[in-house]
């Protein structure tokens, strides 16, 4: 099973939200549209953690915040070697947390 993640667009004045909102922030309606994001993203900013919880058998993990195309500005996994400000990645969506009985799903962010 393919997992998506989503922007929600506000149906009064289109904002785009990520994580889901209840209420706008722009206009403080309460109804909103599902947007698939995923595809091309650009890095703005990334740090590596080498202080990881128990369980993960990685010496650093890295995490980057991106711009999709349409303007929403994300967080997730950063799965690069040598990552630059300014480059082009693409964006998928995978498990970050394994759980016991249920896995987490968010953004893998890896290079084109």
């Amino acid at each position: 099973m393919e997992e998506k993640m989503y922007a929600y667009k506000c149906t009064a004045c289109g904002e785009l939200h990520h994580p889901k909102h209840y209420v706008c922030k722009n206009c403080v309606n309460r109804e909103f549209e599902e947007v698939p994001l995923g595809g091309e993203v650009t890095l703005v900013t990334y740090t590596k953690v080498y202080n990881l919880p128990e369980g993960y058998m990685k010496p650093y993990m890295g995490f980057g915040i991106v711009k999709f195309t349409n303007g929403l500005v994300v967080t997730g996994q950063l799965e690069v070697e040598n990552p630059e400000i300014g480059m082009k990645l693409i964006s998928t969506v995978g498990v970050v947390k394994e759980g016991i009985g249920k896995d987490h799903f968010g953004f893998i962010f890896k290079a084109i």
